[in-house]
């Protein structure tokens, strides 16, 4: 799987060539994607973070509850 987004939307490419949009402003992949994108969603709906901010939430959210998951992150955004 991979994720793709430019400023205005998030795509997800799937193993088999399919392209999915997510239903909400948030995506998330791997072993803590689930867990990611559930803090994601709840930081959308709840706060008025950055989406920078939230990512680095979510991710280091994920990171404490999944074993697979590490909290040693990289963000990059587009200006």
């Amino acid at each position: 799987m991979l994720l793709v987004a430019d400023k205005n939307k998030i795509l997800l490419i799937s193993g088999d060539g399919n392209v999915i949009e997510p239903e909400k402003d948030a995506i998330a992949i791997g072993s803590g994607g689930n867990y990611a994108y559930s803090a994601a969603l709840a930081y959308l709906d709840c706060s008025n973070l950055s989406a920078k901010e939230i990512v680095e939430k979510s991710l280091h959210i994920a990171g404490n509850i999944c074993i697979y998951t590490n909290e040693n992150i990289t963000v990059e955004t587009l200006e």
